[in-house]
């Protein structure tokens, strides 16, 4: 197994914010970063060296790759032909595998039940003549969501009756969509588990997290899960990511329903660094960035312990504004993304407050 030494180059598709985190933590063991996106994001800022492009030109993906040692991405939606195209000549860790699998809700679903995994109960739309088959197959109320695309709630519709059903399949659009029934879970959790390139792996502390309108609120540790129900999900995790031949950061978001039979259910995996695991940052001695850049580069993955109880809060759209009285507070550790403007549902940064891990 051959480890890029420090000065070599970290490639990674898409500019936002987990792709600035990625390359602030890259620089701490020496590497540089080179950044590919279709538009000017955080990462930009922070990289060594940056090209601006389309995902769709290949020609031009394949000369970036050949500039750098190593590609990743920092976004789910990279097109398939583009890491194919990267992976021709250099190795892309994550591989396309796990994007071709997240990529679509249905493929992902039916990728983690074949893994003697729960999920929702869950069927395929095509079209409007499958409506009402798939909902009665999940039963009400669901969740209709688009297959592909969609993220902090978009695509996404909830029905409570089978008569919503026509109503809740325009909101999103028509076409490819999937009915989930809903789960009567207690609280939302994600493991986020590093696989190194010898099949090795280490997990981080499970976060309780908070949602709302479809975006994450906050992440807390401890979560509060009991040993048994850790354990049962950090299998469930390292099943998934050792079905996908996976390199780097993963996440499995999971419905929590204590007392039941199954009391994990898989709501979805995302094939990178998670909004749910920035409290890694300031809460262990080795974040989910660095140990993503660890395991992509070969190196012997860092100790995911915490020295700290930790919140992190989201902070969206206009709650940036607050970052002066956030500097202020003891025992928050503040993170600006450096964008430009302040939309409604756009994440601008997120402050994480920490405090002493009991003994």
């Amino acid at each position: 197994m051959t480890r890029l030494p420090p000065g070599s180059t970290i490639g990674i598709l898409g500019g936002g914010q987990l792709g600035r985190m990625l390359a602030m933590a890259a620089a701490r063991l020496g590497f540089k970063c080179a950044i590919y996106s279709d538009h000017r994001g955080p990462a930009f800022d922070v990289a060594s060296a940056t090209t601006l492009g389309r995902f769709e030109d290949l020609e031009a993906i394949a000369r970036f790759a050949a500039t750098v040692d190593v590609v990743t991405y920092e976004f789910e939606n990279v097109p398939l032909p583009t890491a194919a195209a990267a992976a021709r000549v250099r190795p892309v860790r994550p591989g396309p595998k796990a994007l071709e699998v997240a990529q679509d809700r249905l493929t992902e679903k039916a990728f983690i039940s074949s893994l003697g995994i729960p999920v929702a109960p869950f069927a395929g739309i095509r079209g409007e003549a499958d409506l009402a088959a798939a909902v009665a197959a999940t039963g009400t109320p669901a969740i209709l969501k688009t297959t592909r695309l969609g993220y902090d709630g978009k695509g996404q519709a909830r029905i409570e009756t089978a008569a919503q059903a026509a109503t809740g399949y325009a909101a999103i659009g028509g076409g490819q969509a999937v009915a989930e029934g809903l789960v009567a879970f207690t609280e939302e959790v994600s493991v986020l588990i590093v696989r190194g390139l010898a099949g090795d792996h280490v997990v981080y502390d499970i976060p309780r997290n908070t949602h709302s309108g479809g975006i994450l609120r906050r992440s807390s540790v401890p979560g509060g899960l009991t040993p048994r129900t850790v354990e049962q999900a950090h299998a469930i995790a390292s099943r998934i990511a050792a079905a996908l031949d996976y390199v780097g950061v993963l996440a499995v978001e999971m419905f929590h329903v204590p007392g039941a039979a199954d009391p994990l259910i898989v709501n979805e995996i995302a094939p990178r660094v998670h909004n749910s695991g920035h409290w890694t940052i300031d809460a262990c001695a080795v974040s989910q960035f660095e140990n993503h850049i660890r395991a992509i580069a070969g190196w012997p993955l860092g100790d995911p312990g915490r020295h700290s109880n930790a919140v992190m809060d989201n902070l969206i759209g206009h709650d940036i504004d607050t970052w002066e009285a956030l500097a202020r507070e003891p025992g928050a550790c503040v993170h600006h993304y450096g964008k430009h403007e302040a939309r409604p549902g756009r994440k601008m940064g997120h402050v994480t407050r920490i405090s002493q891990r009991a003994p």
